[in-house]
């Protein structure tokens, strides 16, 4: 992407809901990620670093570009658009979670869950992309 001149990524999931004030179809801004498939070992950034593409350790402190989300929030107000903020989880999958995972998860602040997204971002970011994430809540919370 770096290399065909793209400046800004926008990633879209399907997730599962954890935040019970979300309802399934509605649209949730991601403004940050727990990245607990890259806490287990499996970030994309492992190996060796092409100093072209971006810095050994990228700062993902701001992995969600604010003024894209200021954008996204005008728009969807604009068009009457339910639309929340807050934190996606990835998990690597491929089986959905347990009740017990989903409790755990909102627990320490995940607000949906998914098997995407993060690395994309992760990606993203290395390589100096400003990046706008939505999440289209595909399920309810069972946890509760």
């Amino acid at each position: 992407m770096q290399r065909l001149g793209i400046q800004i990524l926008v990633v879209t999931n399907a997730a599962g809901g954890v935040n019970p004030a979300y309802q399934p179809g509605e649209v949730m801004l991601i403004s940050d990620h727990i990245n607990m498939m890259g806490m287990n070992g499996l970030n994309p950034l492992i190996g060796p670093n092409l100093e072209e593409f971006g810095p050994r350790f990228p700062d993902m402190s701001q992995a969600y570009d604010r003024s894209l989300r200021t954008i996204a929030r005008q728009v969807a107000e604009e068009n009457r658009i339910v639309v929340h903020e807050g934190v996606y989880i990835g998990l690597s999958g491929p089986s959905f979670e347990t009740p017990a995972d989903l409790r755990f998860l909102r627990m320490i602040g995940a607000d949906a869950v998914g098997m995407s997204t993060v690395a994309e971002v992760t990606v993203a970011r290395h390589g100096g992309m400003r990046v706008l994430g939505l999440s289209a809540s595909a399920t309810k919370p069972t946890w509760m």
